[in-house]
């Protein structure tokens, strides 16, 4: 059960990463995009990575 969250977790993160333009034009205001954009990469790719360390380890 917990590996499946784990890669629904993963799966978000990395979607995160890929879309994070998209997100960030939707949800926040049109004046820094491109630093949400970069925030947004930089949460994605941290989530993903201890979700799959942990993964790893179960």
């Amino acid at each position: 059960m917990i590996k499946i969250i784990l890669l629904i977790i993963i799966a978000i993160g990395v979607t995160a990463i890929f879309d994070a333009r998209k997100i960030a034009e939707k949800y926040f205001s049109t004046q820094d995009i491109n630093r949400q954009a970069l925030l947004l990469k930089a949460v994605g790719f941290l989530v993903s990575s201890i979700c799959a360390i942990i993964y790893s380890f179960l």
